[in-house]
């Protein structure tokens, strides 16, 4: 028996695996491989995130469940518009929080479909910690640094300025270290 390219991308690797709600979700809608390799590349680097800022700042109040299915679902709207998975595009942003709402997912975990990337834009207004860190995972996977991004989110550590670039910047280097694997394996799985 032949292991599909999708389930191959779901299960290999030493990247977490996606909570089941989402797995079920990407093989509903025959997800492309390359999409759900990065939704786990994503997902993976929001685990590290959330974790350590949890471990590290016990006070901080935000919800780990919703930040992890938002990083594990956030580009699925890319099922429905596939040429964003190589082109730049936001089609795929309320495409994705509908076809979400659409399998009966609640509209507080089908947001970050649409929030992902415009969350921590200056215009942007209303978006909470668990948003901001969905953002900041889609962008640190790959070892991107988004100043205006770790900002607002540094915004929401009830500490100084500087203290919370501390915090952030010894966690995102950490993190964004293994970025070349990461991107290694969203790049075996071609777009097709």
């Amino acid at each position: 028996m032949t292991t599909s390219a999708l389930d191959r991308a779901l299960t290999e690797s030493s990247l977490r695996p996606l909570p089941a709600a989402a797995t079920e979700l990407l093989l509903i809608t025959n997800a492309q491989p390359r999409l759900a390799a990065h939704l786990r590349a994503v997902h993976d680097v929001a685990w590290t995130l959330t974790d350590r800022l949890g471990r590290g700042r016990p006070d901080l109040e935000f919800d780990t469940t919703a930040v992890l299915f938002g990083a594990a679902t956030h580009d699925i709207g890319k099922t429905i518009h596939g040429s964003e998975l190589s082109q730049p595009g936001r089609l795929h942003e309320d495409a994705g929080r509908e076809l979400l709402l659409s399998y009966g997912v609640p509209w507080h975990l089908a947001r970050f479909a649409g929030t992902h990337g415009s969350s921590w834009h200056p215009d942007s207004t209303g978006a909470d910690l668990e948003d901001l860190l969905v953002s900041l995972a889609d962008q640190v996977w790959k070892g991107a640094r988004v100043p205006e991004l770790e900002e607002r989110v540094g915004s929401h550590l009830g500490a100084a300025p500087w203290e919370a670039f501390m915090i952030l910047d010894d966690l995102i280097q950490d993190v964004a270290a293994g970025a070349d694997t990461r991107l290694a394996f969203q790049s075996a799985f071609p777009v097709s």
